[in-house]
């Protein structure tokens, strides 16, 4: 059985910082490329950053040099630290684990709110 769990959002203040986690179990996370994505009720989810095994990243402009992907492949986990956050950023973020177009999983979602 395949579950992705986030954790680590909550309440921050503008300009403040979070790190997301996200544990996956039931596949090899290593072949997995890993995802972040977040969704504003009413609106499509975004893709937010991406990392593939070896390490190699990707981010949305709206995040370059504030928000930062990172894996530890041997605890099957990806994160996100975000910082500088604005309230622009607050959203459900979601994991997702990619391996084909037709293999991809989700999990439940984290929220995060960037409010004074």
């Amino acid at each position: 059985q395949v579950q992705l769990v986030e954790s680590g959002g909550g309440l921050v203040q503008p300009g403040g910082s979070l790190t997301l986690s996200c544990a996956a179990s039931g596949i090899r996370f290593s072949l997995y490329i890993m995802r972040w994505y977040r969704q504003i009720p009413g609106k499509r989810r975004e893709l937010v950053a991406s990392i593939v095994s070896g390490g190699s990243t990707n981010y949305t402009d709206s995040v370059k040099g504030r928000f930062t992907i990172s894996r530890d492949n041997a605890k099957n986990t990806v994160f996100l630290q975000m910082n500088s956050l604005k309230p622009e950023d607050t959203a459900d973020y979601y994991c997702n684990a990619l391996l084909t177009a037709t293999i991809s999983y989700w999990g439940r979602g984290t929220q995060v709110t960037v409010s004074s």
